[in-house]
């Protein structure tokens, strides 16, 4: 069985920038080690934005600039890019929550075999939850999880809500 990590939206501006925190901040560590032991095809997602994000629509509800492509905010974070140095990955810039191009690049790697997905990353309430619905609904035979102690929500609340959801729709959570 293949086995594919994806890593969500671990960026500047999520873990210590504009939109970071101290949960973020927590789980920096455990997602590096978790890169650096993983054996097999690892999908990184970027928050993608660019310099008119505050008249999107997301912009109007989240009004903070975050993740505009170009800037320092949109770069992975320093110790989770070292992890990734001496790792074959791919990029998937989203422009969403969720990317609706993984499924198939993820289908594009691992092809006829079967595999397994876990998801780790930022934010579990918003693109973790999203990115791992779009994945169940695309390969609902296939075994996904999710580490909660490499993932962080907004609140620790809105974290443990989104964990729920995910449990509920037959993603483990670990």
């Amino acid at each position: 069985m293949k086995n594919v990590l994806v890593v969500v939206d671990m960026q500047k501006d999520f873990v210590n920038g504009s939109l970071g925190t101290p949960e973020a901040q927590a789980i920096v560590n455990g997602v590096a080690e978790k890169i650096k032991g993983f054996s097999g095809h690892i999908f990184v997602t970027y928050d993608t934005h660019f310099e008119d994000y505050l008249t999107t629509p997301e912009g109007k509800k989240l009004p903070v600039e975050h993740c505009i492509k170009g800037t320092e905010g949109f770069e992975l974070n320093n110790q989770v890019e070292n992890a990734l140095k001496d790792k074959e990955y791919e990029k998937v810039e989203k422009l969403t929550f969720g990317s609706t191009k993984l499924p198939k690049l993820i289908k594009d790697r691992v092809g006829d075999e079967e595999f397994s997905i876990e998801l780790v990353g930022l934010c579990t309430d918003i693109c973790v939850v999203s990115n791992a619905l779009i994945l169940k609904a695309n390969f609902p035979d296939a075994p996904i999880s999710v580490d909660a102690s490499c993932c962080a929500g907004v609140t620790p609340e809105s974290h443990n809500a989104a964990l729920k959801v995910m449990q509920m729709c037959q993603i483990d959570v670990k």
